[in-house]
């Protein structure tokens, strides 16, 4: 179902219960002391993060799950193991996405004040808790009137997706792009953000997703399981890979250029990587920085109904591990998320 706009009355209320709350050294969140499936993860007491210069204490009312958050509980690809700990995770709480009430600032922090709604992303985890600490310039304001859990869904997959399209993509109006995964949680948001921005919109996804998708906004819909990708001989301006599936050959044969989201394995992604070394064919492959101007984009994007954010299902806070499991089967159209409050429960 589309989640999109719906008052939340009870924002001050909660605040003031987060002031109580607030006077207690201690939070419930989700740890991980060594790697594996979502399993390892244990709900416990865990010690308030301290306030920093620079950050905003946030009382965390939903979270959503990306299929990073999987990979980094499970220290794959192994090489990302030199970033997240080698032997064990160096971030004990995992966690990128979450909206909740600002509850503290920094003394550095000028844009932000306490009971502010907001919206981010942490840098190196700690959002699967009651409290979490994130940089002030990946934050955002929530527009009036949305659900927490519809602005918890939208950090990392949004951001990947503009950042995809308009950053690297360098998408105009008018232009034509092909978004490969158009139903997932990247892929979802592309569709609409480049329809948002003039473009025709051409989707890959499959055959049961059709209708989703064109609900979306796309203009065509190519069934992957019923037409081989590999061999489509239209020809567009961009190609959006966010599944992570597509040759060197398929981005050349099909687009002018071309951005990789997503990659199956890391020898794809190299050897898709080495070959557009040696060619003239622009490829792009990047990590989405978040920053709070591109979250404003998405959040007005969202307020003028030009995004709906469709959340699959939501999951109370207690079944986090069950969250990251759904999203690890790859099976998901658009987001998942994860409520603190129990209330807004599918």
């Amino acid at each position: 179902m589309h989640q999109s706009v719906t008052k939340n009355n009870n924002s001050h209320q909660i605040f003031n219960k987060s002031k109580a709350r607030g006077l207690l050294k201690n939070m419930k969140a989700f740890t991980k002391n060594k790697y594996g499936g979502p399993e390892v993860l244990q709900l416990e007491e865990v010690e308030k993060p301290c306030i920093k210069d620079e950050h905003i204490l946030v009382k965390v009312m939903a979270n959503s799950a990306n299929p990073a958050d999987w990979h980094i509980l499970r220290g794959e690809p192994f090489f990302a193991r030199f970033t997240f700990g080698l032997f064990n995770p160096k971030d004990k709480i995992p966690g990128a996405d979450f909206a909740g009430i600002v509850e503290e600032v920094g003394k550095n922090v000028m844009n932000f004040k306490p009971g502010d709604r907001v919206f981010g992303e942490t840098l190196k985890g700690g959002a699967f808790a009651e409290y979490t600490c994130a940089p002030a310039n990946v934050c955002a304001i929530i527009p009036a009137g949305i659900d927490f859990k519809v602005m918890a869904s939208v950090p990392v997959a949004g951001i990947t997706a503009l950042q995809a399209l308009i950053t690297h993509g360098k998408l105009k109006t008018g232009e034509s792009v092909l978004i490969n995964g158009a139903s997932g949680g990247v892929g979802h948001f592309a569709v609409q953000i480049a329809k948002a921005y003039g473009a025709r919109v051409i989707a890959v996804c499959s055959a049961k997703n059709i209708d989703f998708v064109k609900n979306l906004g796309a203009d065509q819909v190519i069934p992957y399981d019923t037409e081989n990708i590999h061999q489509h001989k239209g020809k567009y301006n961009l190609i959006i890979d966010t599944q992570g599936n597509l040759s060197f050959k398929d981005f050349k044969r099909m687009g002018q250029r071309g951005v990789m989201v997503g990659f199956t394995t890391i020898g794809h992604m190299i050897s898709v990587l080495i070959k557009s070394v040696f060619s003239k064919f622009p490829l792009a492959q990047f990590t989405a920085e978040a920053n709070t101007k591109d979250l404003e984009i998405l959040a007005s994007l969202i307020e003028n109904e030009k995004i709906k954010v469709h959340i699959e299902h939501t999951f109370p806070y207690k079944k986090i591990p069950e969250a990251i499991g759904y999203i690890e089967a790859m099976r998901t159209k658009g987001k998942v998320a994860m409520v603190w409050d129990e209330v807004n429960v599918d």
